[in-house]
């Protein structure tokens, strides 16, 4: 039993707490199926039903899984905007941004796919002085609009270097945004503060005169990646 339950709580350990609900029913519907397929005479339902709930119990451990990462020591100093998400790097743009930063600035938009590590984590440390979720559509993520027109939060952060912006934003798949930040919260770069659930974009919105690390293209890591770095 003492092995049975110390097994229990590590695979429970690997798991994000953003998803305890998710993942009690995903799991119980796998375990559903299971047992329809284990007492059904019928060959091929069988096999249906076997074969779906094992792919949905390994789809739902591989989604809600949370690697424990630890912030590289070279990018600690608090210039550096460390990756918020797992992902590829979709867009590179400057534009006007309005609801927080209020000055033009440098925006950099991660995609994530269903397969990507899905929780999320501050890209810079400082004073939280907007938390707010906004519901909407659910056009696909890579699309120009979706920033705007998407369900999404928007965060706003004041760092020492100045102000950085930034919002988890749903797709296609996604359909529920999680973050337990507010308004006050002195937030550290690196450390967990939601998740986007089943596949999403991340946009963090810089200011101009930032350096950026990245690339169209690039793929990134949270709480790993640097992606760009911020001037007094």
């Amino acid at each position: 039993m003492q092995y049975n339950f110390y097994s229990f709580n590590f695979i429970y350990n690997l798991l994000t707490h953003y998803g305890t609900n998710n993942i009690i029913v995903m799991m119980a519907i796998s375990l559903s199926m299971g047992f329809f397929a284990y007492f059904s005479n019928n060959v091929f339902l069988t096999y249906v039903l076997g074969c779906s709930g094992v792919i949905l119990a390994m789809f739902t451990l591989w989604f809600f899984r949370d690697p424990k990462r630890k912030l590289p020591a070279e990018y600690s100093e608090s210039q550096f905007v460390i990756s918020p998400a797992d992902g590829k790097v979709m867009m590179l743009v400057e534009e006007f941004e309005k609801h927080y930063m209020k000055s033009d600035c440098k925006r950099i938009s991660i995609f994530l796919s269903p397969l990507d590590v899905h929780v999320n984590r501050h890209p810079v440390s400082g004073l939280v002085e907007m938390a707010e979720h906004h519901g909407g559509k659910f056009l696909a993520a890579y699309k120009p609009k979706s920033s705007e027109l998407n369900e999404h939060s928007r965060i706003g952060v004041m760092t020492e270097y100045g102000r950085v912006f930034f919002k988890q934003i749903v797709g296609i798949a996604a359909r529920r945004i999680v973050f337990d930040i507010k308004k006050g919260d002195l937030v550290q770069a690196g450390n967990k503060f939601g998740m986007m659930k089943f596949g999403s974009r991340m946009d963090i919105s810089l200011p101009k005169d930032s350096e950026i690390l990245v690339n169209i293209g690039d793929l990134v890591k949270g709480s790993i990646t640097p992606i760009a770095i911020l001037k007094k």
